[in-house]
């Protein structure tokens, strides 16, 4: 069976510089790397189940009791664990958003339904859709900032989507695993309305901000315990190796990492951008650490691009979107001036 396209899978390209994985160009964080290798001798034996030290931790950072945090290996098994342990009978998402929530929610056994964002409006979401919100659904997933279009919901219009789940005693799902690279984060995020709504369940991740794909750890938060006792239920003893707690725990410590992304991604954000539309490329949004932007050639750019040695993520397997649609991570300077030149260059291959 094909595995569900997503960016960053090599598959066998090796050497390419990789542009369609969204994920913190500065590598892994200097002190997980030490962590790691210190922490060798001691692989060979079962990983806290628990993960306390890892969850402690968590818990000072986000500023959220412990036991509201449910660890898991990677955001994508957690989408999971929502979709096996709770059996929503039918949940609304958006199109274009990140495929797993559909993937796992049907997997489980749920009617899905999709409000479509809509190109005249730049993808953003707006109030429209709370009219879908009609008490049908058991569940909502949002994506905020959405993937792959980089855009923010406004706050108060999240506020209100939560609001009528709630009374709809509907659960919202909302994938926050972008938000660290926003200019404010602390805008976008409902974390502070989580002891006044249990029905709200927030997803992050340290596979971006920390760039830890390959390690696979993230996190899921909710105030009621009836909610992630049953997520639990439906997880494997031992599902976040030792590798991923210490790299974690210790990536949470190395504030001089994430003070190099605060200053390096929005810098090399607009740089990018501005390169984009002097190709003549549509910027259609990017708030986070990538942008999305059309094309409007006939022929696709991601395969010309890949010719010359740079991986794009074409967004055609997107509900709501075409091979004319693509979406960028932003990298280092120096990455990102190949990534220019790679593009003109395959631009006027078109011509």
């Amino acid at each position: 069976m094909e595995p569900r396209e997503h960016g960053g899978n090599p598959k066998g390209l090796s050497g390419m510089l990789d542009f369609s994985a969204n994920v913190n160009p500065l590598g892994l964080p200097p002190k997980a790397r030490e962590a790691l290798l210190d922490s060798l001798d001691g692989w060979h034996a079962y990983p806290d189940p628990y993960a306390q030290a890892l969850t402690t931790a968590l818990a000072e950072i986000e500023q959220v009791p412990a036991p509201w945090i449910q660890l898991g290996p990677g955001a994508a098994d957690l989408i999971f664990r929502v979709a096996l342990g709770l059996r929503p009978r039918r949940a609304l998402t958006l199109a274009p958003t990140f495929s797993e929530y559909g993937a796992a929610l049907t997997a489980a056994g749920c009617q899905m339904d999709y409000h479509l964002l809509l190109a005249e409006q730049r993808f953003a979401l707006d109030d429209s859709i709370l009219e879908r919100l009609d008490g049908s659904f058991d569940l909502v997933v949002l994506c905020n900032p959405n993937n792959p279009t980089g855009q923010t919901a406004e706050p108060e219009l999240l506020r209100r989507i939560l609001a009528r789940c709630q009374e709809q005693r509907a659960l919202l799902l909302v994938d926050e695993c972008f938000n660290p690279f926003l200019d404010f984060p602390e805008q976008h995020t409902l974390k502070p309305l989580l002891g006044e709504y249990p029905n709200l369940l927030l997803l992050k991740a340290f596979t971006k901000l920390y760039a830890m794909a390959g390690l696979r750890l993230g996190y899921l938060l909710c105030a009621d315990g009836r909610i992630l006792r049953r997520l639990q239920e439906v997880s494997p003893s031992w599902s976040v190796s030792t590798p991923a707690q210490v790299a974690g725990l210790a990536a949470l410590s190395d504030q001089d990492y994430l003070e190099r992304t605060r200053s390096l991604i929005p810098r090399e954000r607009r740089w990018l951008r501005e390169g984009l539309e002097h190709l003549g490329l549509q910027v259609l949004g990017g708030e986070a650490n990538y942008l999305f932007f059309r094309c409007e050639q006939p022929q696709p750019l991601a395969p010309r691009t890949q010719r010359h040695g740079v991986l794009i993520r074409s967004c055609e397997n997107y509900p709501g979107l075409d091979a004319h649609y693509n979406r960028v991570a932003v990298r280092t300077r120096s990455e990102n001036e190949r990534l220019l030149q790679v593009l003109e260059q395959s631009l006027r291959e078109e011509i």
